[in-house]
């Protein structure tokens, strides 16, 4: 995960990222989080040579919980997180933070 903050904005951009290892082989996968209503549509990695990346601006002075979808089945914490929430299933979402 990257993040950048740029000046004079209100947000916080983030850039996602997911490796082979995680796809494992798959040929869709996308970010699903409380800032876009679990969607798992909306925010659809860009795979390139077994790996892939997506960005969103998201509000800053946050915290944000997400997973990443696989083939629009597999729910997985991301590695890179910046933490984990409990989620009420049993489980735990990752965490990014949007703190300057």
């Amino acid at each position: 995960m990257k993040k950048t903050f740029p000046k004079a904005s209100a947000v916080c951009k983030v850039t996602f990222t997911i490796s082979a290892d995680l796809l494992g082989g798959a040929k869709k996968a996308s970010v699903a989080g409380d800032f876009n209503d679990w969607d798992i549509e909306e925010l659809p990695f860009k795979i390139t040579n077994g790996t892939g990346s997506v960005s969103r601006g998201l509000p800053l002075g946050r915290e944000f919980q997400y997973k990443f979808v696989i083939d629009g089945t597999r729910w997985e914490n991301d590695p890179e997180t910046e933490g984990y929430a409990p989620n009420g299933l049993g489980d735990y979402n990752s965490v990014v933070k949007t703190y300057k």
